[in-house]
């Protein structure tokens, strides 16, 4: 009977410590998350630069969390990523957008692409989200179309067309030595129409026309009858602000039909997967930048080396784009003090100077960031830094 008794009440008090044991931690806080979406084309005409941002996002939270997580106002959160696709659409990346603030995120990363970037913008702006664009250069994407303001909530870690086209147009004039140059572009994307026109306005600027300034549609698969202008005219280099799904065929219609002059380009030039496509035909060509990895800083070495171990290969410039709108993001969710939309945009309007990955940012009141772009020469199939414009 004794031996029943002892055995009762020593279920008594396990279950009783049980109890304790549930009720404390019923009671323990849950722990807290920030969310930030991510809004990338994954799919589409450019899905090797959805990867890069996508990759660039998962290293940025994994490190953030991997050291504690981010401190607001005294208290520790762990980043949880939420990835859309947007398609490389227009109307994908503003519903993209529309998803991500429904689903109560802080702050967006992405779109890419301008053509994304500009729709996704008009979303955030009007639902009061900070929105941080790595890759877009187009001045719409943080200009309100209705005003011609800067919108309040969108931001961008890249410089923008007005000074890619100047640095452009300087590089053929000064170091190409054209005296008749051409310009293939598409004009149904602002990004590729943008940086075209400001090339060209530079370019008459300086006393030099541009002999033949042609036009293609987005999709477009050939473009002899606009390359054959370009020859016609006797061009001495041609311009493509053009992404690098295109460019290759570009280069190879332009070679067959006869074009012996200089070719180069623009930041979206800039994956690898171009020397793919393009193969000895881009050997020597040039384009401009972000950021090169062979005169990297320590700060840029130490993401490289992540970056490789991680992925197994070199980050392009979208991936460290990607890199430093997290860590512009990171930085201003601190320094907001709080989990709060307005505090961070505030807080990210206010961020003066920011060294990233892909150079110094100083920003002035507006969210364009004030940054250098590189020159990159194609050599031996690799991305070889040539030179460096300044502001």
């Amino acid at each position: 009977m004794r031996r029943r008794s002892l055995l009762v009440a020593a279920v008594v008090v396990v279950v009783a410590a049980v109890i304790v044991v549930l009720a404390v931690r019923s009671r323990a806080p849950t722990p807290a998350v920030i969310r930030i979406g991510l809004n990338a084309e994954l799919t589409g005409g450019i899905p090797v630069v959805g990867a890069s941002c996508k990759n660039g996002a998962e290293l940025a939270v994994e490190e953030v969390n991997a050291a504690g997580g981010l401190e607001v106002g005294g208290r520790k959160y762990r980043v949880e990523l939420l990835v859309e696709d947007n398609e490389d659409k227009a109307e994908s990346a503003a519903a993209a957008a529309h998803k991500l603030n429904t689903a109560g995120v802080l702050l967006m990363i992405g779109p890419n692409a301008s053509r994304n970037a500009i729709p996704a913008a008009e979303v955030a702006e009007s639902a009061k989200l900070p929105m941080i664009s790595p890759w877009s250069t187009a001045v719409k994407t943080t200009i309100d179309a209705a005003t011609g303001q800067p919108k309040k909530f969108v931001f961008r870690a890249a410089f923008i067309d007005d000074f890619q086209g100047v640095v452009a147009a300087k590089f053929a004039l000064q170091e190409l030595k054209t005296t008749r140059p051409a310009v293939l572009y598409d004009v149904a994307s602002e990004y590729n129409k943008g940086i075209a026109e400001v090339y060209k306005k530079t370019i008459e600027a300086a006393g030099v026309s541009v002999v033949a300034f042609e036009t293609y549609t987005t999709g477009d698969k050939d473009f002899s009858s606009q390359l054959t202008k370009i020859r016609a005219a006797g061009a001495d280099s041609l311009f493509l602000p053009n992404y690098y799904s295109e460019v290759p065929l570009q280069v190879q219609q332009a070679r067959r039909l006869g074009f012996t002059g200089v070719i180069f380009g623009s930041d979206s030039w800039g994956n690898l997967e171009l020397i793919t496509l393009c193969g000895k035909e881009c050997e020597g060509l040039y384009f401009t930048t972000h950021y090169a990895t062979d005169i990297a800083t320590p700060k840029a070495q130490a993401f490289i080396k992540a970056y490789e171990s991680k992925y197994g290969k070199t980050p392009d410039d979208v991936a460290a784009l990607t890199y430093d709108s997290f860590g512009l993001a990171f930085q201003a969710i601190r320094a907001a003090g709080r989990v709060d939309r307005q505090a961070v945009r505030d807080a990210l309007a206010g961020i003066t100077q920011y060294e990233g990955v892909t150079g110094v940012m100083q920003f002035k009141g507006t969210g364009d960031p004030v940054k250098s772009a590189v020159i990159i020469q194609i050599k031996e199939g690799k991305f070889r830094y040539h030179s460096t414009a300044q502001p």
